[in-house]
């Protein structure tokens, strides 16, 4: 079940791999519903659940003949409530201690944190379980934090605590952020996301530690990286809009235009942007979803997005592919009858810098590329690659047709599939133009994108072994 034109997608689909998801049946239906990114969320499972989901994704998708990329998803400095006898109920004006777990006492709040005390001032707000329950702290005595109930509500073993415009002392990747990063590594993984990201040196971290051809993708959740967004996209290479914990950082009515500027720089920085956080979070106890979230999906393609993601839906819901054929539905209708998209993006690649500086040379080709293929009206781009880079400026302009993307790297052949507008193929012979254009121009027949006699735009980096060059445009006739 390659990609044909018929069953093609520009929008990317990430699905989160859990106990719902997990076996080989369940795998096989996502990819055939339309998977192209399979998450695995570190912060759950053990290493022996994550390994054995992990081969089985490889397995379904080699069988189906149709690329998936392989997320990690490390949980960073994420402060969460330690374990607990039974739930807790707090009510406003309650007081309550919260401390970390090998210091709390009987009734008080154990945390897994052990130096929240020293970050923390009076008066500054505690957040657990995405802002449902707020806490504001009174007293802080060494490791002891006091504090008021706010907005009451049932606590219980492992909820998140938000703490909205405090700086965490926590380094970026904590002691079990390594472990899983072995893991993962040991995996051959396409992409680690990192959670909880505040700065672009949080990124750079993490870059030291991995391969550079193991991508990086930004989670952007915390008021302070939304500061210091184009510095840490400079130094990602793909970035997650994690509206959960973003929702709880800032007040929930900026982060739909929030949502939209993060989708925007991302662009201008040829990095793939994900949307993720309650897509479709009835369809994890209801086999349809609301119209609202049908809008919410709609308004993320419309925004540009390159992909949407999906986490408890197909992680521990009851309906996962089902959850991924509506989207695929939205996706679909949204792609093929809304104005806005029908003769390209809402936008385009500017000419020239913002500050009124020449375009680098790589925008320049894809302005190009993209004005070929509408004055030729041309069915179809092929890009030919090293390392991604020319299929990602080519999908920043968002062109009104297919980009097949040709790589002769496998691992790049998978990422490849969380790009915009991108489908991936692989060529098995030495890369060089006459080969990748054959292996191009068999998959615009096999998949129907294009017909003999049919004129194509190409785009490439020349020297094709170099990476990060993207100098040339040509046409070619099938």
């Amino acid at each position: 079940m390659s990609v044909s034109a018929e069953n093609f997608l520009k929008t990317k689909i990430v699905c989160t791999i859990g106990p719902s998801s997990s076996d080989t049946a369940t795998l096989r239906a996502l990819c055939q519903a339309g998977m192209n990114v399979a998450r695995l969320n570190m912060a759950h499972g053990t290493p022996a659940q994550t390994r054995e989901a992990a081969q089985r994704v490889r397995q379904c998708a080699d069988e189906l003949d149709r690329p998936v990329a392989l997320l990690a998803d490390l949980q960073g400095p994420k402060i969460r409530i330690g374990p607990l006898d039974g739930p807790v109920d707090l009510k406003p004006r309650d007081r309550v201690i919260v401390a970390p777990i090998d210091k709390a006492r009987a009734g008080e709040l154990p945390i897994t944190y052990a130096d929240l005390s020293a970050d923390l001032s009076l008066g500054d707000r505690v957040l657990i379980d995405d802002g449902r329950i707020e806490l504001q702290v009174t007293g802080l005595k060494k490791s002891r934090i006091e504090t008021e109930v706010v907005v009451g509500g049932r606590v219980t073993t492992g909820r998140g605590i938000n703490l909205p415009g405090i700086h965490l002392s926590a380094p970026a990747l904590t002691e079990r952020d390594l472990e899983d990063l072995e893991l993962a590594l040991e995996l051959s993984v396409d992409c680690l996301a990192l959670s909880l990201v505040r700065r672009a040196d949080d990124v750079r971290e993490l870059r030291r530690r991995v391969p550079d051809d193991v991508l990086i993708m930004s989670k952007i959740e915390k008021a302070v990286a939304v500061a210091d967004l184009d510095a840490i996209l400079d130094a990602s290479d793909a970035v997650m809009v994690a509206r959960g914990d973003l929702g709880t950082e800032l007040p929930f009515e900026r982060v739909p235009l929030v949502q939209k500027r993060i989708v925007r720089r991302a662009n201008a920085h040829y990095r793939p942007a994900v949307i993720a956080t309650e897509m479709l979070e009835t369809m994890t106890t209801r086999p349809r979803p609301t119209r609202a979230e049908v809008s919410d999906v709609a308004n993320a393609i419309l925004d540009g997005t390159d992909a949407v993601m999906l986490a408890a839906e197909t992680a521990t819901g009851s309906y996962p592919v089902e959850s991924v054929q509506a989207l695929t539905r939205v996706i679909r209708e949204i792609e093929s009858s809304s104005p806005v998209l029908e003769t390209g993006p809402p936008y385009d690649v500017a000419g020239s810098k913002e500050d009124g500086a020449s375009a680098p040379t790589e925008a320049a080709v894809a302005v190009a590329t993209l004005e070929a293929v509408r004055a030729l009206r041309a069915p179809a781009i092929l890009s030919f690659t090293k390392s991604g880079y020319t299929a990602r400026v080519v999908s920043s302009v968002r062109p009104p047709v297919p980009i097949l993307t040709v790589t002769d790297t496998e691992r790049v052949y998978r990422q490849l599939s969380m790009v915009w507008g991108v489908v991936p193929v692989l060529c098995r012979e030495e890369p060089n133009y006459d080969n990748m254009w054959e292996a191009g121009r068999a998959e615009l027949l096999r998949g129907g994108f294009a017909s003999s006699g049919d004129r194509v735009v190409i785009t490439a980096g020349v020297p094709f072994h170099k990476r990060g060059t993207t100098n040339m445009v040509r046409i070619e006739a099938l």
